[in-house]
């Protein structure tokens, strides 16, 4: 393969693990917005386009084999394709926790919230931006804003553990509240993880573009 159109190809599988990031991003958003609105259908449409997820996964997953399988790339370029495939597998899982509070909504049926929503999409939010900001980075190829992305997930983290104290204190004062408390937690627990994948996806950035893993940055 010619190395102009090696370099074509890996642009091209970037661009793809970018499409499939703003994916997952809406997901996420989506997600959380049928959540507090009781869209139960909307929460549905979340979980049928998984699937798209999944295959645009699959598919940068080939192609980067197809790479690798066509050219012995050199130390940097062997990181550029593995670091796609790293990026879109965190993705992935990404859209299988918004697929998961999707899933909750739906589990939930017309049971509203336990409480008004405000904690729950505030993590939201930081973590579809640590997402956006992470993704940026990879473009840019920019370690200094994905270390700013590892940073903000200490955020992400206080707000988890605030949820899951608030919802803690429903369930001991009244045990009607667990199964819908429960469900919360879930949510909460899925946006945390989201923040921790997104946090993979910054330090697989910092290791691109160093060569060296993040304690050394």
């Amino acid at each position: 393969m010619p190395r102009e159109d090696f370099e074509r190809n890996l642009n091209e599988v970037q661009d793809d693990v970018v499409k499939l990031g703003s994916m997952v991003e809406k997901a996420v958003f989506k997600s959380i917005d049928c959540l507090k609105n009781r869209d139960i259908e909307g929460s549905q449409q979340v979980i049928d386009e998984d699937d798209v997820i999944d295959d645009m996964t699959q598919s940068i997953e080939d192609r980067c084999i197809d790479l690798i399988a066509l050219e012995a790339p050199m130390a940097s370029d062997l990181r550029g394709i593995i670091s796609a495939l790293m990026v879109s597998n965190e993705l992935e899982r990404m859209g299988d926790y918004a697929e998961g509070i999707a899933k909750i909504s739906v589990a939930m049926g017309n049971l509203p919230p336990l409480k008004p929503l405000i904690d729950i999409p505030r993590m939201a939010d930081k973590a579809a931006n640590m997402v956006r900001q992470s993704l940026e980075s990879y473009v840019n190829k920019d370690a200094e804003s994905a270390y700013e992305v590892v940073k903000s997930d200490d955020e992400v983290d206080s707000l988890y553990d605030q949820v899951y104290r608030e919802l803690l204190t429903y369930m001991m004062a009244d045990p009607s509240t667990i199964q819908r408390a429960t469900y919360l937690l879930w949510v909460a627990h899925d946006l945390e993880r989201v923040a921790d994948r997104t946090t993979n996806i910054a330090e697989r950035v910092i290791y691109l573009v160093t060569g060296s893993p993040m304690e050394k940055f």
